[in-house]
């Protein structure tokens, strides 16, 4: 892309929600499943999601692409977007949360329609017509009328209890709103995807996935009107953008990338920003691999559900060896969650059992039954490590239900602050590092500080260069 353009006229659509659970996520792996049968496909997300964005991989074989209005800054948002905006089919971003939830009460901070106003795409809204018949155009009104700039332009009503009711339904809202409805979901359609404690199964572990992606598509297709979504998507409007300033590469280094079952949380435009910059990605499982990916000068692990397959991550103990081993002898290391979780001593699962880790810092993490940490935070580094120098600062979020015990509060390396309304809620440390490893909860957009990258890959430049390195632990 040039360095600065206006991007050409591409179809698009944001399919929202009035709340979390009213089904947009249902009817977007639907709508997606149609539509890219016919025309290609590109998907988004909005907000800090991992595991819808994998259902919409496997579904448009295009990589999903997170739309963070708080993580990164709006002209960011804007280029990423348009970077892999189909010319040639349908962009399909799928809302989070309600239309207007965003960060604290604010409604252009992060919220689904601030990222609809910000990329120029109108917004067709799932809501809940279960019990309803009048009011539910009270309730879309409510909608429309609070944001006049947002083009709220279509309604797609799930759990109806069958024609007569949606015929009602749809009568009330266009007269009423001169809102198009365009299409249903009926109640009890049966066809489910299993929750975990953070959302969806991801989508390797789903039974009969395809059977039921399927099935879903089917129901879509006699159901709703994708002629009428496809029509409205041609009203996206043109936006000016620039590319954003990256900080000058480090040249040419091999980064190992845990990515598996267990560990499979980032963001795709992180590991692009990580290419750009000059890193070589080497994928491997940590649930399979025996060694890391020969020649590799860093490592990199993810979140995911690590406690989920502890047995049998604790069962690879040659791989284990070789990444303690290389966090000793000076290999960059960074993990993130989940990434935290394996690096540790080790993990008590909610069972009750326990698995040794990679043992790289004092401590062990142990799953509980509720949230530890959920929301928008932002990090500032109390020591240097290797993302960064002291006083460093970056927008991060926070999800998990494991916490880490038996750390050692001495040893924490970053402040992280929690605020509402831009008032200070609440502030706690986190950051574990080790020569060269960094292992940390809160989860990172590269882009949201691209420094960052740069700070890591310089480290694992010098780690290739002999700088750090004490005997060559790399070879299988």
């Amino acid at each position: 892309m040039e360095k600065g353009m206006v991007t050409l006229r591409t179809p698009g659509l944001v399919i929202a929600g009035t709340h979390s659970g009213v089904g947009k996520t249902t009817l977007t792996i639907g709508i997606m499943q149609v539509l890219t049968a016919s025309l290609s496909v590109q998907p988004f997300k909005v907000g800090p999601d991992y595991i819808d964005p994998a259902f919409h991989t496997c579904i448009t074989g295009r990589a999903c692409r997170n739309l963070d209005g708080w993580l990164l800054d709006e002209n960011t948002l804007r280029w990423l977007y348009a970077r892999s905006a189909q010319h040639g089919g349908i962009n399909l971003v799928e809302g989070v949360m309600g239309l207007y939830d965003g960060v604290g009460t604010s409604r252009d901070q992060g919220s689904t329609a601030h990222i609809a106003k910000l990329l120029g795409l109108p917004v067709a809204l799932v809501i809940d017509g279960s019990g309803m018949a009048a009011s539910a155009a009270a309730l879309v009104l409510g909608y429309l009328r609070y944001d006049p700039e947002l083009d709220l332009c279509a309604v797609i009503i799930n759990n109806v209890k069958g024609e007569k009711h949606y015929r009602l339904l749809k009568e009330v809202v266009e007269r009423d709103t001169g809102v198009r409805v365009a299409g249903y979901l009926p109640a009890h359609q049966g066809i489910e995807l299993s929750s975990r404690h953070l959302g969806l199964v991801p989508r390797r572990e789903v039974p009969g996935l395809r059977q039921k992606l399927e099935q879903l598509g089917e129901l879509v297709r006699a159901t709703v009107d994708l002629p009428l979504l496809r029509k409205i998507a041609e009203r996206s409007r043109p936006f000016f953008v620039s590319r954003p300033p990256l900080p000058v590469g480090v040249g040419s280094v091999r980064l190992a990338v845990a990515r598996d079952r267990a560990f499979n949380f980032y963001y795709e435009d992180s590991l692009e920003l990580l290419r750009e910059l000059g890193a070589e990605l080497c994928f491997f499982s940590p649930l399979e691999a025996r060694h890391l990916p020969a020649g590799c000068s860093g490592l990199y692990v993810g979140g995911g559900f690590p406690e989920v397959f502890a047995r049998e991550l604790a069962e690879n103990t040659s791989l284990i060896a070789i990444i303690k081993e290389s966090i000793a002898a000076g290999m960059p290391v960074y993990g993130e969650c989940g990434g935290l979780m394996y690096l540790s001593g080790g993990i008590k699962t909610g069972e009750g059992d326990y698995y040794p880790m990679v043992g790289a810092f004092a401590g062990k993490t142990e799953m509980t039954d509720r949230l530890q940490r959920f929301g928008y935070v932002e990090l500032e580094f109390k020591a240097e490590n290797l993302l960064g120098k002291t006083g460093e600062r970056i927008r991060a979020h926070e999800f998990h239900y494991s916490r880490l015990v038996d750390a050692g509060e001495e040893n924490w390396c970053i402040s992280v602050s929690k605020t509402q309304n831009g008032l200070f809620r609440t502030a706690w440390q986190c950051g574990i590092r080790r020569r060269n490893m960094l292992a940390l909860y809160p989860h990172l957009h590269f882009y949201s500080n691209p420094a960052m990258a740069v700070a890591f890959l310089r480290r694992c430049h010098a780690y290739q260069e002999g700088k750090y390195r004490k005997r060559n632990l790399l070879k299988p």
